[in-house]
């Protein structure tokens, strides 16, 4: 009996452990203009298919930036995402191309017109209040 107690706390305490470590993701700290955000970096699959999915806030000056391989177009959608966001589908070299309003849990499919590298996920109409359009230019600040 004692052995299987063993077992199922190791267990317990593995699967934690393991829990713990994927749920957190790197971070960077980018510059729009004057605005400095902090944003969690989703470059893996896992991550990007999570994305902000069941979170119920994100401060103002943090987001998600989505960082993929090379350049295509890519398709968002809120499916079980709670928060409104705006997003910037972001060229290679860091331009803005595009801005969108995004409803929460909305299946609706917005794809981008232009191939990017990274996508930029902060609070619906954080781009508006920061005097953000497409056409600026993101700064990854080095630490």
């Amino acid at each position: 009996m004692k052995i299987y107690r063993l077992v199922l706390v190791l267990l317990i305490v593995f699967f934690s452990f393991s829990c713990k470590k994927s749920d957190v993701l790197k971070t960077q700290d980018i510059k729009i203009n004057q605005w400095k955000i902090t944003v969690e970096i989703a470059d893996t699959r896992e991550t990007q298919e999570k994305g902000l999915m069941g979170r119920e806030s994100l401060d103002e000056d943090k987001g998600m930036l989505f960082v993929y391989d090379r350049d295509s177009r890519k398709s968002f959608w809120m499916k079980n995402t709670k928060i409104p966001i705006s997003l910037a589908y972001i060229a290679t070299d860091g331009t803005i191309r595009e801005i969108y309003d995004m409803e929460p849990l909305s299946t609706r499919i917005v794809e981008s017109r232009y191939s990017v590298r990274y996508v930029l996920e902060v609070n619906q109409g954080a781009f508006q209040r920061h005097g953000i359009k497409e056409g600026d230019k993101v700064e990854f600040i080095r630490p």
